[in-house]
């Protein structure tokens, strides 16, 4: 969450239709050159990565149909996208006209959200490639599921379990997984040995140990909420799969039932493709792919506190306790 400049992402290679055995792997061979090699031959995807983009998860309903946009669009939505943050973002410290009883009560500036202004260098109009109308598909029930929980982060709080998992300090809202970008914190670390890898994300310094060494997944009556990861290589591409996740995941409608597959290719020195695809039946009529690409800074990964000792949530709650009991007073005959 801090400066990482403002140029482009480093360029991506996108391909127009992804299935779950993609062509992600196969243009390996083609449109990369060797990676570097760890000592003991594994390609070596380690380091710092920052998957910051303004391009949209899913593609917006005005621009259906619309694969690509121009560059003249995309110059032109990544200067409004620099614009808003310097207006939204601004520090209240700095404001001389009173503050709005409503709205923003300022914020940080845009020194720590970082290059969070570029659209994917393919100019793609969603990280969503699978299906190839850029849309997540939606079951009714994963829908209905998705409204209700949005719904019940506007109303009081009963108790922490009211709250998101991102707000309860539980799993960051972009760490995945799966990884996806959104607000700040993009940045992710990969380090490797010869029967495991880790990918520390930024947000809420959240890590997955993942074993390389083919042993099974843990017991399906074992749930995580990070859910049980294994890793394996195909050719030059890192999969890494997960499946017993516990209740939700950050991800909206999401269910305990959902399996997730990732891949990290090296493209070349100074860019990692990212994949991922998802399935549940009970929250999507098929499975979905998006990718992104991962540009390598130099920047170390920070710590990330969260809210310092949750007061957060606890000042959540208590302002939640509070305006109960003011409506109780202004109405007595409603308890």
């Amino acid at each position: 969450m801090r400066d990482r400049g403002l140029a482009p992402l480093a360029a991506a290679t996108v391909i127009a239709l992804v299935a779950l055995t993609p062509t992600f792997a196969a243009a390996q061979s083609t449109n990369a050159a060797a990676p570097p090699r760890t000592p003991w031959g594994h390609p070596d995807l380690q380091g710092v990565w920052d998957f910051s983009t303004i391009t949209p998860l899913e593609r917006p309903d005005e621009l259906a149909g619309k694969e690509f946009w121009t560059e003249e669009e995309a110059a032109d939505l990544e200067q409004q996208a620099l614009d808003r943050i310097e207006r939204d973002a601004r520090p209240s410290v700095v404001r001389t006209e009173p503050l709005p009883v409503t709205g923003s009560v300022g914020a940080v500036n845009l020194f720590w959200f970082g290059p969070n202004s570029d659209v994917v260098e393919s100019r793609r109009t969603s990280l969503v490639v699978d299906p190839p109308d850029g849309k997540i598909p939606w079951t009714p029930e994963g829908l209905e599921r998705s409204h209700a929980r949005a719904a019940r982060n506007e109303r009081l709080a009963h108790g922490p379990e009211d709250r998101t998992i991102a707000e309860r300090c539980i799993l960051g809202f972009n760490s995945g997984p799966p990884i996806v970008p959104l607000g700040y914190n993009q940045n992710v670390q990969l380090f490797q040995t010869p029967d495991h890898v880790v990918i520390l994300t930024e947000m809420v310094h959240d890590a997955r140990i993942v074993p390389l060494d083919g042993r099974p997944h843990i017991a399906d009556d074992v749930r995580q909420w990070r859910g049980d990861s294994r890793a394996r290589w195909e050719g030059d591409t890192l999969v890494v799969e997960t499946a017993n996740f516990y209740l939700e995941t950050w991800m909206r409608g999401s269910s305990p039932n959902m399996h997730l597959v990732e891949r990290f290719r090296r493209a070349d020195a100074d860019t990692l493709l990212y994949e991922f695809t998802v399935a549940d039946p009970t929250t999507w009529t098929s499975p979905w792919t998006a990718q992104v690409s991962m540009r390598k800074i130099e920047d170390p990964i920070f710590e990330y506190a969260c809210h310092e000792g949750n007061l957060g949530l606890l000042n959540i709650l208590v302002v939640a306790r509070a305006e109960e009991r003011a409506a109780a007073e202004a109405d007595p005959g409603a308890r």
